[in-house]
C-alpha cells in the first residue's frame, strides 16, 4: 500500500497488521515517531473528528504539519486540486491528506503524485481511515470478523462510511445487512435490505448513520419521526441481544438517528470509535510513509 484511497486498497492482512501496530500505539505512545517527516491535510469539507484525530496522530509521531484553509489558498484563484496537492508535494510534504466534496476525486491524480495519499472522505464514495477505526472498536469488542452479524443502517446511497465499512466487512467474513428507507437505499452494494426491527434482534453489531442532508438534492426537514420508523430507540435498543454493541460515525442527530440517552449507553461504543481513530491514523501514516 502506498495511497490509501478506497478500502479495496487494503488487503484482509493488511487491515490486520494496521490494527495490531494500531493498539501498539495506543499501549506505547512513543514506540516510534516520524519527526523528519512533514504531512499536509487538505480539507474542503468541514471535519471536527477526522481532522482533529489526524492532527494529532500527526503530534503524536512528532511530524510537521501544514494545515490549510481553501478560503484562504488559491483555490480561491481558480488552482486545481491537483496543482494544489502537487504545490505542497514541491514544497517538502512527505503524505497528503484529502478530505473532497467530489466522489472519486483521486481517479484522476494519484498516478501523478510522488507521495502517499490518504483519502479522508471523497463526497459519498469512501472513507477508508473512518472504516479502519470502526474495524479496530469491532474486534477489541468481539476479537474476530468472520461470522459477526452487522447492520448498517441509515443513508446508506449518500454515506461513504456505509460503502467502506461495508466493503470491508465482508471481505473480513462478516455478514452485512443494510437498514435504509427506500429512497436512500444504495443496490450497487451486494447486500439484503430489512427493516430495523427485523435486523435489530440478532446483530452483534448495530451501525447508525449519520443521515447526510447536506446531499440530498430535495432538503428534508429533521423530522424526529425518523427516528421512529428508522432509528433506534429505547424500545429498540432492549430488543438487542446480549453483548451486542451499537456504533456511529458521528457527529450524531441526538433524537434522529437514534435516542440522546442511548448515545453514551452501556452498550453504545461511539466515543471509543473516536478515541481509536487517533491510533488508527497513526498506523496508517506510518505505514503509508514506511
Amino acid at each position: 500500500m502506498n495511497h490509501l484511497l478506497t478500502m479495496n486498497d487494503v488487503s484482509t492482512d493488511e487491515i490486520n497488521k494496521l490494527l495490531d501496530r494500531a493498539e501498539e500505539f495506543q499501549r506505547n505512545p512513543s514506540i516510534d515517531t516520524l519527526e523528519e517527516k512533514s504531512a499536509a491535510l487538505l480539507f474542503f469539507e468541514p471535519s471536527t473528528r477526522t481532522k482533529m484525530s489526524f492532527e494529532m496522530a500527526c503530534d503524536k509521531l512528532q511530524m510537521k504539519r501544514l494545515t490549510f484553509s481553501p478560503e484562504q489558498s488559491s483555490v480561491t484563484k481558480g488552482e486545481s486540486l491537483y496543482d494544489t496537492i502537487k504545490t505542497l508535494e514541491s514544497i517538502g510534504s512527505d503524505v497528503i491528506i484529502v478530505r473532497h466534496p467530489e466522489k472519486n476525486y483521486f481517479n484522476a491524480i494519484k498516478n501523478l503524485i510522488d507521495v502517499p495519499m490518504i483519502n479522508a472522505g471523497d463526497g459519498s464514495g469512501e472513507h477508508p481511515t473512518q472504516s479502519l477505526l470502526d474495524l479496530m472498536t469491532i474486534r477489541q469488542e468481539f476479537n474476530r470478523f468472520e461470522h459477526l452479524n452487522v447492520a448498517i443502517c441509515g443513508d446508506i446511497k449518500h454515506s461513504r462510511v456505509a460503502r467502506s465499512n461495508a466493503i470491508a466487512l465482508d471481505n473480513l467474513g462478516a455478514n452485512v445487512t443494510l437498514v435504509a428507507k427506500e429512497e436512500w437505499q444504495d443496490h450497487s452494494l451486494p447486500f439484503k435490505y430489512h427493516t430495523i426491527d427485523e435486523a435489530i434482534s440478532g446483530v452483534d453489531v448495530l451501525m447508525l448513520l449519520r443521515v447526510q442532508y447536506e446531499r440530498h438534492e430535495i432538503k428534508e426537514g429533521k423530522e424526529e419521526s425518523y427516528l421512529q420508523t428508522y432509528g433506534l430507540t429505547k424500545e429498540r435498543e432492549r430488543a438487542m441481544r446480549k453483548g451486542s454493541i451499537i456504533m456511529h460515525p458521528a457527529p450524531v442527530n441526538r433524537g434522529i438517528e437514534i435516542d440522546s440517552e442511548l448515545v453514551e449507553c452501556e452498550r453504545s461504543r461511539i466515543f471509543q470509535q473516536m478515541t481509536n481513530g487517533v491510533a488508527v491514523r497513526e498506523a496508517i501514516i506510518e505505514h503509508c510513509l514506511k
